[in-house]
């Protein structure tokens, strides 16, 4: 009993001991089986010591390997890093003497370069504004960079740079016509057949073009300058051969683009307004009465030279016969024997034909005075106009004062425009009313004279 006990707890005591390392056995039932399974236990912890030890000395050995290998390695890298070393100084060196020999040789291709890249800046902005670059496009870009370089160019970008220089002045003498892209007035692009005249101006048609540098093209201009302008280039546009004549603008567009700009006749009397509708009609008026009295006071001064040719034969379709009539033919004897009374009837024969020969010389000397006033009064208005407009815009732009001058400006040149061709027919017309009056007079004063020496001699038989 006490043995089985003893037992029991002995079997206890290695089972607890032995827990950690082996699996848990199932508890003896003696000593027999507890001393088996000692035995069993102890051979399993050996072999796995044994494979633990076996394992590690096989990781030892790698690590071993490992260890020998990255050393060869890092002597290895030593070397190399020595070899990279001494070459790296050995090629410091070498460029050093490289240097001081491209420096010493380079010291008149330095010069050089340095009067290509002046020449290239001067060269450059004739380039960019010149039109000639719509036809070859890029070039300016080339000379920009030729200029802002700063290295050495090379030989094929100065022979380039030769080539542009001599083409810009060949181009510069040629007229010619070629297909490319312009810019319509809307904004689209379109292909049309371009004439240019040198660096000076490009059209298409009768339709004149400017250049656009950024873009390298050409657009045509939103107004053109007129027939006069657009006859010539239409003309040149439809040459294939020959001559034929061309405008040339030396200011390559500036000027052409200014007069493109002028106002036309029927905008000028737009900006008249009112003032300047009032100064027309007058005018008008004033021209159609002056021509009619015109045509009239010919046509009488002729007939009435025609009638003092034939004093004898009176002719009532002229001033001086229906004068002449009046104291011959039937009416003769019907006549007062007395001279005041004859006297009043040659004042009054002259007086009748007096008002249509000075008609409508009242209304043109109105007109002729009226004009300049009425283009002050314009005048003052635009100013006012001109001057709020520069107190509301709180800006005082030249160019807003010049237009705002240069509309009110117009009512003063419309007054004077109708009153100085006015006046010099008001005055052509008085000078022939007052020649046919003169005719008028002499003949009735002669035919007076001729009346009373009749009288007298009648009255002395």
């Amino acid at each position: 009993m006490k043995h089985s006990v003893f037992s029991k707890c002995l079997a206890a005591v290695l089972v607890t001991a032995f827990m950690g390392s082996a699996p848990v056995q199932a508890t003896p039932a003696n000593l027999d089986e507890l001393l088996e399974q000692t035995r069993t236990v102890r051979e399993a912890e050996a072999k796995a010591n044994s494979a633990r030890e076996a394992l590690f000395l096989n990781e030892r050995n790698k690590q071993t390997e490992l260890m020998n290998e990255a050393r060869a390695e890092l002597e290895e890298q030593k070397r190399l890093s020595a070899e990279l070393v001494a070459a790296f100084d050995s090629n410091e060196k070498a460029l050093v003497n490289l240097q001081e020999q491209l420096d010493a040789r380079a010291g008149n291709l330095g010069e050089m370069f340095g009067v290509v890249r002046q020449v290239a800046t001067d060269f450059s902005s004739v380039m960019n504004n010149s039109i000639i670059s719509a036809q070859y496009p890029g070039r300016a870009k080339f000379t920009a960079s030729v200029s802002q370089s700063k290295a050495l160019p090379s030989i094929a970008d100065l022979e380039r740079f030769w080539f542009e220089l001599q083409r810009e002045m060949t181009e510069t003498g040629k007229v010619v016509s070629y297909r490319s892209t312009v810019i319509s007035p809307d904004g689209q692009p379109q292909s049309a057949t371009v004439t240019r005249i040198g660096p000076f101006s490009a059209a298409t048609g009768d339709r004149y073009l400017n250049y656009l540098p950024s873009l390298e093209q050409y657009a045509i201009m939103a107004r053109q300058p007129g027939e006069k302008f657009q006859a010539p280039a239409r003309e040149l546009s439809a040459l294939k051969s020959g001559y034929a004549p061309g405008m040339i603008d030396p200011t390559r567009g500036s000027m052409l683009s200014i007069y493109a700009q002028r106002p036309t006749f029927m905008e000028r009397l737009e900006q008249g307004e009112a003032v300047g509708v009032v100064i027309i009609v007058v005018g008008i008026v004033g021209s159609l009465l002056g021509l009619y009295q015109l045509f009239y006071l010919t046509r009488v001064r002729y007939s009435v030279r025609d009638q003092l040719n034939f004093l004898d034969d009176p002719k009532p379709n002229n001033p001086l016969g229906r004068v002449l009539r009046t104291f011959r033919g039937a009416d003769t004897e019907k006549l007062e024997q007395s001279a005041e009374v004859v006297e009043l009837r040659i004042s009054e024969a002259v007086l009748k034909e007096v008002p249509p020969l000075e008609r409508f010389q009242s209304f043109l000397k109105l007109a002729v005075a009226a004009g300049p006033l009425l283009g002050l009064i314009g005048t003052v208005i635009g100013m006012i106009l001109t001057f709020q407009s520069i107190t509301e815009s709180g800006s005082s732009d030249p160019k807003l004062m010049a237009a705002g001058i240069s509309q009110a400006m117009i009512a003063t040149v419309l007054g004077l425009s109708i009153a100085i061709p006015l006046l010099f027919l008001n005055a052509w017309l008085v000078s022939i009313s007052k020649s046919v009056v003169q005719i008028l007079d002499e003949q009735s004063a002669g035919l007076l004279a001729e009346r009373l020496e009749a009288m007298e001699a009648k009255s002395h038989a």
